[in-house]
């Protein structure tokens, strides 16, 4: 009987670490200013299945994302981000998109590289 729940201990234990593990935290740079960018930002990130925490800093211009990785990565976050508008260190977003932006929300774009 001891054995029994033991190894039901075991198991449940291997099964908790393994999910932990899923679980990866990114820091990405996301062009943006004020509030209501922060919002815009942390919804998109959030629209993406798989990711539990989307938080974004608007004084360092950096977003934390907590995501499953076994259903997503940080570059459908990032796409998913510039598809709203805001650019992040690999993609860019879309000139006509970004220009639908409140004036607030008008960052200085980065003369990066980045994907569209």
């Amino acid at each position: 009987m001891k054995t029994k729940i033991l190894g039901l201990i075991g198991m449940f234990l291997l099964l908790s670490i393994s999910m932990m593990a899923q679980n990866k935290t990114e820091k990405v740079k996301v062009y943006g200013n004020c509030s209501m960018c922060e919002n815009r930002i942390e919804k998109a990130a959030k629209s993406i299945q798989g990711v539990t925490v989307a938080d974004w800093d608007k004084n360092t211009k950096m977003l934390t994302v907590t995501f499953n990785a076994s259903k997503t990565n940080v570059h459908k976050v990032q796409k998913a981000i510039a598809k709203v508008g805001h650019d992040t260190q690999m993609y860019r977003a879309k000139d006509e998109v970004y220009q639908e932006l409140s004036g607030c929300c008008k960052y200085e774009r980065p003369k990066t590289k980045a994907k569209k």
